[in-house]
C-alpha cells in the first residue's frame, strides 16, 4: 500500500462501506479460476483481502489471465514484465484493463488501477474479474477453462421478426396497460371548480 496514514471521520466511513462490499467467498472462486485459467504452477495465496491484493498487485497474473482467454498467437499483451518497479507494475495493470475493455467488459465494470495498487476498492477488482469470467463463459470460444457454473452467462440478443400482417393486427389491440373503459360513465361528474355535492 502507499504511504498513507489512517483515515478519520467521513473518509473512514466511506472506506468502511467500500470494504464491506468485498466478498471472501467470491475471492476463493476467483483465485481458483485464475489458477485453472492460467494453467501454470501458480501458488495459491492465503485467504484475505490483503493477500488477494498482494497476489494480483504486480499485474503479471492479470496479464496472463487476459492472454489465456485469447487463442494462441492472438494474445493482446505481448510482453509481460516480472519487474518489481512500481510504475511497471501499474502499467501492466493498465494494459490488463485496456485488454479487458477490448475483450468486451463494460467500462462501468472496470476498476481503476489505484483500486488494486493501493487496495482502495478490492470489491471493484472482484466485479471486473466477475464480468470478465461471465463474458468468457458466454463467448464459449473454447478459451475458457474452469467450471462454467462459477460465472453467470450473459443474456444474448434475441431478435423477433414479425410479418406485416402481424404488425397490422397488433395495431388494433388496446393493451391492458393503457387501462380499460368498461363500465365507465360520466355520471356524477361536476364542472371544474365546483365543490363536490354530498347529499
Amino acid at each position: 500500500m502507499a504511504n498513507r496514514g489512517p483515515s478519520y471521520g467521513l473518509s473512514r466511513e466511506v472506506q468502511e462501506k467500500i470494504e464491506q462490499k468485498y466478498d471472501p467467498e467470491l475471492e476463493s472462486r476467483l483465485v481458483n479460476w485464475i489458477i485453472v485459467q492460467c494453467g501454470e504452477h501458480i501458488e495459491h495465496p492465503p485467504p484475505g483481502r490483503q493477500h488477494f491484493q498482494t497476489w494480483l498487485m504486480d499485474g503479471t497474473l492479470l496479464c496472463k489471465l487476459i492472454n489465456s482467454l485469447h487463442p494462441k498467437g492472438n494474445e493482446p499483451i505481448t510482453k509481460i514484465s516480472e519487474s518489481k518497479m512500481a510504475f511497471k507494475q501499474m502499467e501492466q495493470i493498465s494494459q490488463f484493463l485496456k485488454a479487458a475493455e477490448i475483450y468486451g467488459v463494460r467500462t462501468t465494470d472496470i476498476f481503476q488501477t489505484v483500486d488494486l495498487w493501493e487496495g482502495k476498492d478490492m470489491a471493484a477488482v472482484q466485479r471486473t474479474l466477475m464480468a470478465l469470467g461471465s463474458l468468457a463463459v458466454t463467448k464459449d470460444d473454447g478459451c475458457y477453462k474452469g467450471d462454467p457454473s462459477w460465472f453467470h452467462r450473459k443474456a444474448q440478443q434475441n431478435r423477433r421478426g414479425f410479418s406485416e400482417e402481424q404488425l397490422r393486427q397488433g395495431q388494433n389491440v388496446i393493451g391492458l396497460q393503457m387501462g380499460s373503459n368498461k363500465g365507465a360513465s360520466q355520471s356524477g361528474m361536476t364542472g371544474y371548480g365546483m365543490p363536490r355535492q354530498i347529499i
